[in-house]
């Protein structure tokens, strides 16, 4: 049996505004095994990238367990070993902030080598000439700067000081959403080419629901800071249960007819994401859903398995 590299146990990320209280994570539940990549899914303040983050120990969790490989590393948050820190790494969405555009390619690739003391000769060249390798950039591209060139290729030097520590499990945050969509295929099919070479595993957040067949193992679906339904990609597609992951799958773009035979019979969309703020009572969907019950106003459903590694979060659940 595979090992689970990374298990999330209920999980609560809250911030307190002048407002109120955001609660942006709201007590999920999560494993992700060695070498799988856990696809997960929500449309815009979802709370996705703010599980990312606190993943990450960006964010210090409200309430919560997270562990990596057995240990609890939910309470060390900015405290981390560099030991931990050089297994988990990320990939930000916008790869235009996320680099310093006053360092050049080699110096953003050398600075996590000499933090963690990898550099094995003392100019680390032929390291960054290694790691510009693994994401397919001409060797010349270390003495440029990321003004110099384009979306798609300041993505794959983030990609590539990600990898320079060695890591183990790497969150990619939206990863090609700032991207054209002529870039997007390129980094999809790299991402999963150093997967299979490097034996990685990958915490993939989006909102486009289109990527997730062929880039994810399994699926799970957010709305409004809780997990709807969790599901491996080829049932996630095949059977849909909730509501809300009903509608999201039948509103994705195709362009035949046989592809919208697969898709589920048409949900509209109706209404818009409650405050996180303002969190309605029961079912955080139900002011949106077609389906609802009377019992969805007031009570808020648990996780129940449905099948093997199928679980969903809705009152009108089979």
């Amino acid at each position: 049996m595979t090992e689970e590299i990374l298990t999330v146990k209920d999980l609560k990320k809250y911030f307190l505004t002048s407002r109120g209280t955001v609660r942006a994570v709201d007590g999920i539940s999560f494993s992700i095994k060695e070498a799988e990549t856990l696809g997960l899914v929500g449309e815009s303040g979802s709370g996705k990238s703010t599980v990312a983050y606190t993943i990450m120990g960006m964010y210090r969790p409200t309430a919560g367990e997270i562990c990596f490989r057995g240990q609890d590393i939910s309470r060390e948050a900015r405290k981390r070993s560099k030991a931990l820190k050089k297994q988990i790494q990320i990939v930000f969405q916008d790869p235009g902030s996320s680099l310093n555009p006053r360092r050049s390619i080699k110096q953003i690739l050398e600075l996590p080598l000499k933090v963690h003391g990898l550099s094995k000769d003392r100019s680390g060249t032929q390291q960054v000439e290694r790691l510009l390798e693994m994401v397919e950039l001409p060797l010349d591209y270390m003495y440029k700067y990321t003004e110099a060139i384009g979306g798609g290729e300041k993505q794959m030097v983030a990609i590539a000081r990600a990898l320079a520590t060695d890591p183990s499990f790497v969150v990619l945050d939206e990863p090609t959403s700032a991207l054209d969509v002529s870039v997007q295929a390129k980094i999809i099919n790299l991402l999963l080419q150093l997967q299979r070479e490097l034996h990685l595993t990958y915490l993939f957040i989006t909102h486009d629901l289109s990527l997730m067949r062929n880039v994810s193992t399994r699926v799970a679906i957010m709305y409004l800071g809780k997990i709807c339904e969790v599901a491996s990609a080829a049932e996630f597609f095949q059977n849909p249960i909730h509501p809300y992951t009903r509608m999201l799958l039948s509103s994705i773009p195709v362009v035949s007819e046989e592809e919208e035979a697969f898709k589920p019979k048409k949900v509209l969309s109706r209404g818009e994401i409650p405050s996180p703020v303002n969190v309605p009572p029961g079912c955080s969907f139900h002011l949106r859903c077609s389906v609802k019950k009377d019992i969805c106003s007031t009570d808020d459903p648990v996780m129940v398995e449905i099948g093997e590694g199928h679980t969903v979060r809705c009152h009108s659940s089979p």
